[in-house]
């Protein structure tokens, strides 16, 4: 309940903060953000084989590194749910993934996942169809992963990257990995950091929508069909149910993201939280919510689950079919947090007995799941070691 109160105290500020504050940030987009601190970046447009259209942003070169062709080792850094490309780059310079990885030698791509910010164009769909909707993670692990590593490497001609995500970045890579021989022959290490992958203990207040689950159409009322908007009732429950708090104060648990995922006030640098703000939530489907409802249901590693006859037609059996695990062959150096609420210790340990290609696992005492992206400690405690980590493995 103590981080839940943090929560509070984080979304009351954003609330209430951002529409007067001064700081440009706020309102920029990830290109803007990257090239307002100095960066040179690119955009490039990734076309999934199923027609969507994904903008995904370039920094090819640090601040004190001049371009040197194909020579730079490449990394793709993936964000997680709820989340865009922006999260690795929305802190100074110093204490952001993007920008540090760009300084230390690599040639740097942001990733995107259908339905967010940038993710919400299509060959023949509109983004206001409920068509374009019908995703969850199986179909960015299917599609847009493959796509976004095939467009890199053509792109800069490297035959290998590093890949780098967080939470459901992460469930992507090792979905696709479970079964792809080619993107694990793509792939020279992937470092995950939580990986939102086993979720059958999760503590976030995200648990409350799972024991309807079962219950699609009870579920699509209260989050919406198409595109994740929860209404005003589904926020209420939610944010009267843990923040707690009376009167106007409930206003501040209308961010879903730091309702589901939790705030750590120790490690958040308040004078950014409006850049956060205003980036997140970015936006998915309320079928990827649905299907991360399942997982915490069952807790396995499992395909989207359609019900006994669409299994049918679809898997060839009446069950959603889990992932496998222990085909993956791709590096991974693990990174996880002893207050996730989301990625749990007791899930974690779960994972680790899966992954035989797992080769180091950090676990970092104190931190919870958005701490990741922001915490003001990331280098010391992750993102320096990280990189360390990808160096050695050029």
């Amino acid at each position: 309940m103590k981080s839940l109160t943090y929560t509070a105290t984080f979304l009351l500020a954003a609330v209430y903060g951002v529409k007067s504050y001064d700081e440009p940030e706020v309102y920029m987009n990830t290109s803007q953000l990257i090239t307002s601190k100095g960066y040179p970046c690119e955009e490039h447009d990734v076309h999934t084989q199923d027609g969507y259209i994904l903008n995904i942003q370039r920094i090819p070169h640090g601040l004190s590194s001049a371009p040197v062709g194909g020579s730079r080792p490449v990394v793709l850094l993936q964000h997680g749910l709820l989340s865009c490309s922006a999260c690795w780059v929305e802190n100074l310079a110093n204490n952001s993934l993007g920008f540090m990885m760009a300084d230390a030698g690599f040639d740097v791509w942001l990733g995107n996942s259908r339905g967010n910010t940038y993710g919400r164009r299509h060959e023949h769909l509109q983004a206001s169809s409920h068509e374009f909707w019908k995703f969850s993670w199986d179909e960015m692990a299917k599609y847009d992963l493959p796509a976004t590593v095939d467009l890199i490497l053509q792109k800069t001609g490297a035959s290998q990257i590093f890949y780098i995500a967080h939470s459901q970045g992460c469930e992507i890579a090792l979905a696709q990995l479970s079964h792809d021989r080619a993107l694990n022959g793509k792939i020279k290490a992937f470092g995950a950091l939580s990986p939102a992958v086993f979720l059958g203990h999760v503590s976030s207040p995200i648990r409350l929508l799972t024991p309807i689950v079962s219950g699609g159409e009870i579920l699509l009322n209260m989050l919406g069909t198409g595109e994740f908007l929860p209404n005003m009732a589904t926020t209420r429950m939610l944010g009267r149910t843990f923040c707690n708090l009376p009167g106007r104060l409930n206003h501040i648990c209308e961010n879903i993201l730091f309702v589901l995922a939790g705030y750590d006030a120790k490690q958040m640098n308040e004078s950014r939280l409006p850049v956060y703000i205003g980036q997140h939530p970015a936006g998915t489907s309320t079928q990827n919510i649905i299907h991360y409802a399942q997982s915490i249901n069952s807790g396995k590693f499992q395909m989207y689950d359609y019900g006994f006859l669409v299994n049918l037609a679809k898997y060839h059996q009446t069950s959603a079919p889990e992932y496998r695990l222990e085909d993956v062959t791709t590096p991974i150096l693990l990174y996880t947090g002893t207050n996730d609420a989301l990625v749990t210790p007791t899930d974690i340990t779960k994972l680790v007995s899966h992954l035989p290609s797992l080769v180091k696992h950090t676990i970092i005492n104190g931190w919870e799941h958005l701490d990741f992206m922001w915490a003001m400690n990331a280098p010391e405690m992750c993102y320096n070691d990280l990189i360390r980590e990808m160096k050695l493995r050029v």
